[in-house]
């Protein structure tokens, strides 16, 4: 079973305005975490914070290309880390944003329920970024309840 989660969403603003808002601590409390620890960067890990839910998470930086892709892991500090891939392609102000979330372990029981969670948190961050970069709403964010 393939158990990558893929999620796709049209922003209308360019590619390096979505880059940007991902990459930049001043930008990313705006539409997704309330904090990163520093500038995204290849080879760094991160501390990414939601002050709402009281919880915390550390990336690790794999790659990246500006304004084209983003790769990370995260989770491995509770034994289930999974790779995340962010592609931007577009051209002139409309940028089609790919997230790939893979490494769920088919074996584990709960691996459907855990997909579907982050389909789920994927398809509400890009929304998110969508409404940030095309409206300046920056209300939605932190607003999934579980």
């Amino acid at each position: 079973m393939n158990t990558d989660v893929i999620t796709k969403l049209k922003i209308h603003k360019p590619a390096s305005e979505v880059f940007e808002a991902i990459v930049s601590p001043d930008k990313i409390g705006s539409f997704w975490f309330s904090s990163s620890s520093e500038r995204w960067e290849k080879g760094k890990k991160l501390t990414l914070k939601y002050d709402e839910y009281k919880a915390e998470v550390v990336i690790t930086v794999l790659d990246i290309e500006i304004n084209r892709t983003i790769a990370f892991t995260w989770g491995e500090e509770h034994g289930n880390g999974t790779v995340v891939t962010i592609t931007l392609t577009g051209e002139d102000s409309n940028t089609v944003i790919k997230v790939v979330e893979s490494g769920l372990k088919e074996e584990n029981p709960d691996v459907i329920a855990k997909m579907m969670e982050q389909k789920e948190g994927w398809v509400y961050t890009l929304t998110c970024l969508k409404g940030y970069l095309e409206n300046g709403i920056t209300t939605l964010r932190a607003s999934l309840i579980h």
